[in-house]
């Protein structure tokens, strides 16, 4: 027996010394009794693992989607320092995550392939061919701002000859030269749409196979840095969620936007049905029910027959129904209409047609 402690009061020791909060005199005192008395042994072997069950082991490793949650709150608190135009908040916001993502970025995981996939095919590039990729286009809209070309003085004008002269011009430098011209185009072009709002609301995107006001340019080019900075995430294995639903909805309303000439488009392909009946321009006309559901959604009446005609709930033929993410992911590419999470009600010809001229919005 410990000197100045009798068997009671080392008993009464044992909760404490269990929980390893006795001072290291009592500490060495409970230890010597517990060596001679078979009983507080035993009641002090059952304290120790019921602490055990109370603190349960977990990692130290913090949960990987915490930056991302932080950033995303940080992006939707922050307050501007100027006032930016609410059809630049999308390239802004996710520009920044995706800039968020590649610090995040270990140098070995630059050389991971990654995997693009649109309605007419796929193609494997590495990370810096991706940001080039996006960079050589965003240069369309940097230059309508009056921004330099990334590309150079008498760079091609179509997105694909842009890119091949980009991942070209990449191989020529390391990661932290790419990232950081990237980067620093992305913020020109937000920092010139803000300072520049009224004139550049007036200004029109030369894309060569289409031409698009900067406002719904940008709301395009976020939407392309969101799925392709998903596609970075996927091939790392990286958790990348959807934009807020501020953010998400316009992108959802450009691809909606959309639906009628990409219709339009495959029935001159001989890729859809025929229109049922002529209906001339402004007049009512078969109509689509698109419903989109979730963060970001809305209504559309899509005009089925005609681009040109007038889309009404009174002419409705069919209704289909789709969630946000799930709708922008098949206009990317990224899901195939048949596979298509979808609720459908009416006219079926309608809406499978409708569904593929969503998928056939996507490119590379």
């Amino acid at each position: 027996m410990p000197p100045g402690y009798d068997h009671f009061a080392l008993k009464s020791l044992l909760g404490v010394w269990a929980l390893s909060v006795c001072s290291p005199e009592e500490t060495a005192a409970v230890e010597a009794h517990l060596a001679g008395c078979a009983s507080c042994a035993d009641e002090a072997l059952l304290l120790r693992e019921t602490v055990g069950l109370m603190h349960r082991e977990e990692t130290l490793d913090l949960d990987p989607r915490l930056r991302s949650k932080v950033l995303e709150e940080c992006l939707r608190r922050r307050p501007a320092e100027f006032p930016l135009p609410r059809w630049a908040a999308p390239y802004d916001a996710e520009t920044a995550r995706l800039d968020a993502l590649l610090r995040d970025m270990g140098d070995g995981e630059w050389d991971t392939p990654v995997r693009l996939r649109w309605a007419e095919g796929e193609r494997t590039l590495t990370l810096c061919g991706v940001l080039a990729h996006l960079g050589s286009v965003d240069g369309l809209v940097a230059t309508t701002l009056g921004l330099p070309d990334p590309l150079g003085p008498g760079a091609p004008r179509t997105v694909a000859a842009r890119t091949e002269a980009a991942i070209e011009r990449c191989r020529q430098h390391g990661p932290p030269f790419v990232r950081n011209k990237w980067r620093t185009q992305t913020r020109n072009i937000v920092r010139t749409a803000a300072l520049r709002a009224g004139e550049a609301a007036g200004l029109t995107v030369d894309f060569t196979d289409v031409r698009r006001p900067v406002c719904e340019a940008l709301i395009g080019r976020a939407f392309a840095c969101w799925i392709h900075a998903g596609d970075i995430a996927a091939a790392i294995d990286y958790p990348y969620g959807p934009p807020a639903p501020e953010h998400l909805g316009p992108m959802v309303d450009f691809v909606a936007g959309r639906l009628p000439t990409a219709l339009a488009d495959r029935r001159r392909a001989g890729l859809a049905a025929p229109p049922r009946r002529l209906t001339a321009a402004g007049a009512p006309g078969r109509t689509l029910r698109l419903e989109v559901e979730g963060p970001g959604g809305g209504e559309w009446y899509v005009p089925l027959d005609s681009p040109a005609a007038l889309a009404t709930p009174e002419q409705t033929v069919a209704r289909l129904v789709m969630e946000g993410t799930e709708f922008c992911l098949l206009a990317a590419g990224h899901v195939p209409p048949q596979e298509a999470a979808a609720g459908q009600e009416g006219d079926r010809e309608a809406i499978r047609d409708a569904l593929w001229a969503v998928a056939s919005l996507s490119r590379m």
